[in-house]
């Protein structure tokens, strides 16, 4: 799956009325998605997400894609924040545990004004 938006917080709100999405996938990552965004002020766009089915021997979940963009000089320094803060940060998503978060690209641009684009990958497990 994958989604595209220019409002975070209006996304997740879709997704959380949206009755067709699937029982497990409704409203899970989002609240991983709110989770990321807090750790950056809430200051953060969401310019996609990809969720794609995980699986080993012995878990199974989800792995995300998400990329969030931070425009002004603010919302720049709240990012720089969420990329210290996201590889430590424990996450709370009943029933599901986070296995892995990471930045995978960080794209700076000065001009017309600073803007800050970050990709992150989580993998987020079922917690049986």
């Amino acid at each position: 799956m994958q989604y595209e938006t220019k409002s975070a917080l209006q996304h997740i709100a879709t997704i959380h009325r949206d009755p067709s999405r699937n029982s497990w996938g409704r409203g899970t990552w989002a609240r991983l998605l709110g989770q990321i965004l807090a750790l950056a002020d809430n200051r953060g766009e969401l310019l996609r997400h990809a969720e794609r089915a995980w699986a080993s021997a012995t878990f199974a979940g989800t792995r995300h894609t998400i990329a969030l963009t931070f425009t002004g000089d603010e919302a720049l320094a709240a990012g720089e924040r969420l990329i210290d803060a996201l590889p430590e940060h424990e996450f709370d998503i009943s029933g599901h545990l986070v296995a892995d978060a990471m930045v995978c690209a960080v794209e700076h641009s000065l001009l017309p004004e600073p803007v800050l684009t970050v990709e992150l990958e989580v993998l987020l497990l079922e917690d049986l």
